[in-house]
């Protein structure tokens, strides 16, 4: 099958999405079909095909990750997906990506799929600052629903989302396919135990110190100042465990929230790594005892899985997206405010090693229902049946 994909983002830019698309490009292109990634440049001034990605410049978005905006619809990136020849299209962005490839589906006549990765409403402060921030919202979950409405087929990454489109009236038929994960390349003979013996060195971490880990994009949505709030919580409630944070990723709110360090006099035990390629992110789930994460708003929790497949103990914040994957006390722990973290923490640290390696094995078993083989099966399904429908 010859498929043609459309993202606003895509490695070395890190995020949920992102991964998700590399993952589905990948095994895609593994099981036999031949796969066009239209994704803007970074940095590149000129239309630019390589190993069947085409990347085409836009504008950047400073204040929004450094986001880059391609025009809604240029000529010569039409010409390359006339001689691609698609069977489907598959997008996964509201920019004018989205638009673009929309306007491909209505001109050659083809089937669309739309994966709807992220609860646009979290985001609208980025635009209101706060202004009319509810009407904002009002208009987006609008907007998407009629986005919704105009595909062949429509997927979501997990139930909360699903639920989030039927509080809108939304009846239309719904896939709910999980964003698949290569476990192998979070597998304990991908480690590069030299390397981390000198990171370990270079960060002050001894054999007996405890580390926690917050990985992912550094802005506002995510709730990191709730987790460096928890985490100086914990250091006051434990003063005899010795423990570092190291915080991986980048992003706007990186300057407040070094500052917060600062402020809560525990900036001597956080170590703000900064953004990594997508190689380097196991091994920083390797150096870790435990994974946590206060965000409320992702769709999937793709971290959590890859933290499961890693072998790291999840502390997570309460959030419906995460239910069935993490069940307290056997793949892993919730909690609710600073309190609770730190008596989370603490139990988490005093257990045995079997009892550790017992959580471990049930979430290797939890998490098989996200694997990339199980995600490219779900996918395929429904490629075929949007192609049945155009025929």
């Amino acid at each position: 099958m010859n498929i043609l994909m459309f993202s606003d983002t895509y490695p070395p830019f890190i995020n949920g999405v992102s991964t998700s698309v590399y993952n589905l490009f990948h095994t895609l292109k593994d099981h036999g079909n031949n796969v066009l990634l239209v994704t803007p440049g970074q940095d590149r001034g000129e239309i630019t095909l390589e190993d069947d990605v085409l990347y085409v410049p836009g504008f950047k978005l400073k204040r929004l990750y450094g986001y880059r905006v391609p025009k809604p619809f240029d000529t010569e990136v039409m010409s390359y997906i006339k001689k691609f020849k698609p069977d489907v299209i598959h997008y996964h962005t509201d920019s004018t990506l989205g638009m673009f490839a929309r306007i491909v589906a209505r001109r050659l006549k083809l089937p669309i799929v739309y994966t709807y990765h992220t609860m646009y409403e979290d985001y609208t402060y980025y635009v209101t600052h706060g202004f009319l921030d509810r009407a904002a919202k009002m208009i987006v979950r609008g907007y998407s629903k009629v986005v919704a409405n105009g595909t062949t087929e429509f997927i979501t990454p997990s139930e909360k989302t699903k639920d989030s489109f039927r509080v809108t009236g939304n009846d239309l038929y719904i896939n709910v396919i999980p964003t698949g994960v290569d476990f192998s390349l979070f597998s304990d003979d991908k480690v590069d135990y030299a390397k981390m013996d000198e990171f370990k060195k270079a960060h002050k971490i001894t054999p007996s110190t405890k580390v926690f880990l917050l990985l992912g994009r550094i802005a506002k949505e995510k709730s990191m100042d709730v987790s460096l709030r928890c985490y100086a919580k914990f250091i006051s409630d434990h003063p005899k465990i010795e423990s570092r944070l190291l915080v991986v990723g980048g992003g706007p709110a990186r300057s407040e929230l070094e500052l917060l360090a600062h402020e809560l006099n525990i900036e001597q035990y956080v170590d703000f790594i900064g953004p990594v390629s997508a190689e380097e992110v196991p091994f920083y789930y390797h150096i870790a005892d435990i994974y946590t994460s206060a965000s409320i708003t992702e769709t999937q929790g793709l971290t959590f899985m890859e933290a499961m497949a890693s072998g790291n103990l999840v502390l997570a914040r309460i959030a419906d997206n995460l239910t069935g994957t993490i069940i307290e006390g056997q793949t892993g722990f919730f909690f609710s405010d600073e309190k609770s973290f730190s008596s989370k923490a603490g139990q988490i640290l005093s257990l045995s090693y079997d009892e550790k390696e017992k959580i471990k094995a049930q979430e290797r078993e939890i998490i098989e229902k996200y694997s990339i083989e199980t995600f490219y099966q779900n996918v395929i399904e429904v490629y075929n049946r949007a192609v049945r429908k155009t025929w």
